[in-house]
């Protein structure tokens, strides 16, 4: 399984022939360093509705006849832009030819480009190929994490460390250690100035405290991963 990481939130997943892209942020990221264009895919999943995760879901969806899957209020909005959508809500696991995901609770708003409501704010539990991934989206700490270590056993976590609109360093430390990873991946960080955060300190921490392996990617970088090890 390889992931690439789009920059921000943005990730992209490769596995036995098949791609799904996570909340592709790219026009307007200033780090990106993919284009639109070249991003072939057959599924975006979407944890929210704010720009810098929607995104250029849609434009993507419309490029590649993908579907997106989001939280009910976001996929009949995405619907309405003339792609296919699949809606879903806490709990619901939706089945793929690559795996399978189930929407899991975010502590964070959302809001729709065109003002209105875009339901709650999500994360998501992956399976793909055997590996077992959580997404975070942009998230406060919370307890769900704890659930989600006793019944979905993720084995790599992208959190978000940047603080102001989500947790920082410290409680994202706590929840690599909450969600009983064995590998993490930080993101939503040094986009733009309010959300500067160091994610060496972060590795550094992760490493120190917990004995768990951090893997600071860049824009644009791919990595391989196992369900167990990771490839470089």
């Amino acid at each position: 399984m390889k992931i690439t990481y789009l920059g921000h939130s943005g990730f992209l997943v490769e596995c036995c022939d098949k791609t799904i892209a996570i909340d592709p942020f790219i026009s307007g990221n200033p780090l990106a360093k993919h284009t639109v264009e070249n991003i072939k895919v057959q599924d975006i999943l979407l944890t929210h509705a704010h720009g810098d995760h929607l995104g250029d879901a849609i434009q993507i969806a419309k490029n590649n006849n993908a579907t997106i899957t989001a939280i009910f209020e976001i996929a009949n909005y995405c619907a309405q832009q003339n792609v296919k959508t699949i809606g879903m809500n806490f709990g619901g696991k939706i089945k793929y030819v690559w795996g399978d995901a189930i929407l899991t609770p975010a502590t964070h708003s959302s809001q729709l480009p065109d003002g209105q409501y875009g339901g709650s704010a999500g994360a998501y539990v992956i399976n793909m190929c055997g590996n077992r991934l959580y997404h975070a989206g942009d998230t406060g700490l919370h307890y769900n994490m704890k659930m989600i270590k006793e019944v979905y056993y993720p084995e790599i976590a992208m959190l978000p460390i940047g603080g102001h609109f989500t947790m920082g360093i410290e409680d994202a430390v706590i929840a690599t250690h909450w969600l009983g990873v064995k590998q993490v991946i930080p993101m939503h960080y040094n986009t733009f100035p309010p959300i500067e955060a160091d994610p060496q300190e972060f590795a550094t921490k992760v490493k120190d405290r917990l004995d768990i392996e951090c893997f600071v990617m860049h824009p644009g970088e791919s990595r391989e991963f196992s369900s167990s090890c990771l490839k470089v």
